[in-house]
């Protein structure tokens, strides 16, 4: 099967983590930068990698590659490429991308030279005045970062964060892809406790959940290269019915996620059962001051409120008093908090173990790592 080269977007400061889900697939990651993993992968990456990527963004297929600093240069160069290979005569393909340093910069104009090069190319080989447009969407993605331009097609449709099983969310949201990345970089596995105190619309405990049972997290939707004619729809059949063989249906691990917002609990139990994990997690209504836990050696992963997008910096920073105070009741317990605010060791009362930079979407944070004590070692039950 054709091998070739598939782009992954991620958040600024996941690529490490995204890199290490491609591996774990079986694929060779052959480079990582700010904001893109790109690996070599075949048809049959890009339906498993769709479904089981939980910190990327999107697949992207690579098309092509090469330098402009001018729009002849744009024009003549991406019609240079191979577009026939992908786009046939009924299809749609929108352009959309961005630029960054380069000399290129306003993107609308971008997009126009983009798109007549692509048709003029698609005239000659097909022979053909005009194209209607009217099949399956192929979108072309196009980034120009410092002159070098990236020609791709988006085989995702929706974003990966999109899982499905958040249709409504709260004020202020914390994107699929983030959970699952502060999970993974987390101490937590399905064995340990995990605790959420602020879990607004669930997405911590879900994302938690379908990572104990290992389910993929895109089983339960749709991507836009299931109707690209150049990948077989039997391997994506075959993807989805691989994935559906590896979900551990014995599991039962201990998460909770708790909120002082009685609408935050009823939406964070309606996105698990959505999420079809409503029997792997406990969702209480809490405030933050009686957080409590009998069981031990477990792990807090959180995105309290910022002050940025949700009340004030004041009632945060308040907050973050009461979180220090609070989770020194759990003295073997992990603590990974996510925030925006630069002085929350202050008020938090300890300086972190370790720190992290994550975006948010658009908002710079940091990962606040404070490490518990290892669990003591338990032989398993079927060793001798």
């Amino acid at each position: 099967m054709e091998q070739f080269e598939l782009i992954v977007p991620t958040l600024f400061g996941i690529e490490a983590v995204t890199a290490k889900e491609i591996r774990a697939l079986g694929y060779e990651v052959i480079r990582t930068e700010d904001g893109r993993v790109t690996f070599l992968g075949d048809a049959m990456a890009v339906c498993r990698a769709n479904l089981w990527l939980r910190t990327g963004e999107r697949v992207l297929i690579k098309i092509g590659e090469f330098r402009a600093t001018t729009f002849e240069e744009l024009f003549e160069k991406n019609k240079q490429l191979p577009w026939e290979k992908w786009i046939t005569k009924h299809v749609a393909f929108p352009i959309k991308g961005f630029t960054l340093k380069s000399t290129l910069f306003s993107v609308s104009d971008c997009q126009s030279i983009l798109k007549k090069s692509i048709v003029e190319r698609l005239k000659q080989k097909y022979h053909v005045d005009w194209f209607d447009e009217q099949g399956a969407t192929y979108q072309i993605q196009f980034s120009i970062i410092k002159d070098q331009v990236t020609m791709m097609l988006d085989t995702s449709g929706a974003g990966l964060h999109k899982r499905g099983y958040r249709l409504k969310s709260n004020d202020a949201p914390l994107r699929e892809t983030v959970a699952a990345a502060l999970l993974q970089l987390s101490v937590w596995h399905e064995n340990r406790p995990f605790a959420d105190p602020f879990c607004g619309s669930g997405t911590f405990p879900v994302e938690a959940a379908l990572m104990a049972i290992n389910r993929a997290p895109g089983l339960n939707r749709v991507f836009a290269g299931e109707k690209f004619s150049q990948v077989d729809r039997n391997l994506w059949k075959q993807a989805k019915e691989e994935a559906k063989d590896l979900i551990r249906k014995d599991s039962k691990p201990m998460i909770f996620g708790y909120d002082v917002d009685p609408a935050c609990v009823s939406l964070s139990k309606e996105n698990a059962l959505r999420a079809g994990v409503e029997d792997l997690v406990s969702i209480q209504l809490r405030d933050v001051c009686g957080f409590r836990q009998e069981e031990e050696y477990g792990v807090i992963v959180c995105n309290p409120p910022y002050g940025e997008r949700l009340g004030d910096l004041k009632d945060a920073r308040r907050l973050y008093k009461i979180m220090g105070r609070q989770f020194q009741t759990c003295p073997t317990w992990s603590q990974y908090i996510l925030t925006s605010d630069e002085e929350f060791e202050q008020f938090y009362g300890k300086k972190a173990d370790k720190k992290r930079k994550i975006y948010n979407g658009m908002i710079k944070c940091d990962c606040y790592q404070y490490f518990g004590p290892k669990p003591p070692y338990r032989r398993d039950v079927h060793e001798s």
